[in-house]
């Protein structure tokens, strides 16, 4: 006997239930919604159609690898981020919607350049999956944006998601340790980079750390170093109203910005998530630089 949509549904919520997954009834809606392409309306409308043989092995196999630990996206293979779909792979971080705080607040800022010169160029730097690049690329037309990251799967992956999403002639990518092979100048440089302390990483969560490149995470002895590489590299690549743009972890606010500080940086915003935690901060380029 066949087992319907809603049979199938319920099936995995229970295995994810039984083994521990926390919000298991969304994961496996999320699942299934993913696998077989699903309409918002599905389970309402369908939940009595049957399901092929092929189709439940790939809801089976799925649901394996949620209850191993595996994060629901990286089993899709893709995530929503802002208005785009993006592909992740291995040498990537999964985007989060905090991350769309950074997007948010750069937009019109990226607007008002594009309004004032007729352009923005943007520099994303440790791009991973192109999440920040593009998502400003896509809600400020007259932008475009270069991807560095030292990874070169990583670029790939990016080039990749700028292709699926119509974006590929506004940006480009290379691989360069921050500034290292970076060339030019520009009006917005935006970082989401390693932010976590070394002696922190190895008690993350199994989907963190055991499925999100450790590159990605680690940020030093104190979780600062990419912020100092950063700040000792941003003045000479940017034009002199330019602004340098971060996202950060939830108590480095003040650590952040006197490194910022000590290169002549201004803060002219500090953002907060949903959460109520330090989010974004923004620095412009004093006229002194």
């Amino acid at each position: 006997m066949s087992t319907t949509l809603a049979e199938a549904l319920a099936a995995a919520r229970r295995r994810l239930e039984d083994a521990g997954i926390a919000d298991a009834a969304r994961d496996a809606r999320t699942l299934l919604d993913g696998l077989l392409h699903l309409s918002s309306t599905a389970f309402l409308v369908d939940g009595d159609r049957p399901l092929t043989g092929e189709q439940m092995t790939m809801i089976d196999g799925a649901i394996e690898r949620r209850v191993a630990r595996e994060p629901v996206h990286r089993i899709l293979g893709r995530r929503a981020f802002s208005r785009l779909d993006l592909t992740l792979s291995p040498d990537t971080l999964e985007p989060r919607p905090d991350t769309e705080i950074l997007v948010d607040t750069l937009v019109p800022h990226a607007r008002r350049f594009v309004s004032d010169r007729g352009a923005c160029r943007i520099l994303d730097l440790g791009t991973g999956t192109g999440a920040i690049c593009l998502a400003l690329l896509d809600l400020v037309p007259g932008a475009t944006g270069v991807g560095a990251d030292v990874s070169r799967g990583a670029l790939e992956t990016a080039m990749r998601n700028a292709d699926m999403n119509g974006l590929a002639g506004r940006f480009d990518v290379v691989e360069s340790d921050w500034f290292a092979a970076v060339t030019g100048v520009f009006d917005i440089i935006v970082s989401n980079p390693p932010y976590i302390v070394h002696s922190v990483v190895e008690t993350l969560d199994e989907e963190v750390r055991l499925h999100d490149p450790i590159l990605a995470l680690d940020g030093g002895n104190d979780g600062l170093d990419a912020y100092r590489a950063i700040a000792a590299g941003a003045a000479d690549h940017l034009v002199q109203d330019g602004l340098v743009a971060y996202e950060i972890g939830y108590d480095q606010k003040a650590s952040v910005t006197g490194i910022m500080r000590e290169k002549g940086f201004a803060r002219i915003a500090a953002v907060e998530d949903l959460g109520g935690n330090d989010r974004v901060l923004v620095f412009s380029k004093p006229v002194s630089l």
